[in-house]
C-alpha cells in the first residue's frame, strides 16, 4: 500500500472546505429560487380560492335568485327550483377549491429539485470519498 505525501493535506482539506461551501451555496440558490417559484404557484392557488368564493357568494345572492324565480315560472316548485340552482353553483364553486386544493397541497409546495440536488450531491461526495480510500 503506498503511503501519501501529508504535507499537502492541509491543502487540500481548504480545497474540500471551499468546495464544500461552494457547493452549499449553490443548493441555498437552487431552493430559493424554487421556493420562489412554489410560492407563486400557491398564490395561484389562493387566487382560485378566492374566486371559488367570490363565485360562491356572488352566485347565491344574484343568480340563483333569478334562476329560481325563472324555474318557479316554468312550473318547478319554488323549493326544488331552489335546490337546483344552488347545487348547480356550488359544483362550480367546488371545482375550483379542488384546483386551488391541488396546488396549495404540501407535494406542490415541496422543493423537489433541490432536495433531488442534494441527493445527488450527497451520493457524489460518497462515492468520491470511497473512490479515494
Amino acid at each position: 500500500m503506498a503511503h501519501r505525501d501529508l504535507r499537502a493535506a492541509p491543502e487540500l482539506f481548504l480545497a474540500v472546505l471551499r468546495h464544500f461551501a461552494a457547493l452549499l451555496r449553490s443548493e441555498a440558490e437552487l431552493a430559493k429560487g424554487e421556493l420562489k417559484e412554489k410560492a407563486s404557484r400557491a398564490g395561484t392557488g389562493l387566487a382560485c380560492l378566492a374566486a371559488a368564493a367570490i363565485l360562491a357568494l356572488a352566485g347565491l345572492h344574484v343568480i340563483s335568485a333569478a334562476l329560481v324565480a325563472w324555474l318557479t315560472a316554468a312550473g318547478l316548485p319554488p323549493g326544488l327550483a331552489a335546490l337546483i340552482v344552488g347545487g348547480a353553483l356550488f359544483a362550480g364553486a367546488l371545482c375550483l377549491l379542488l384546483a386551488a386544493k391541488s396546488r396549495l397541497s404540501s407535494k406542490a409546495l415541496l422543493p423537489s429539485r433541490t432536495i433531488r440536488n442534494v441527493q445527488k450531491d450527497a451520493a457524489s461526495i460518497k462515492e468520491a470519498a470511497n473512490a479515494r480510500y
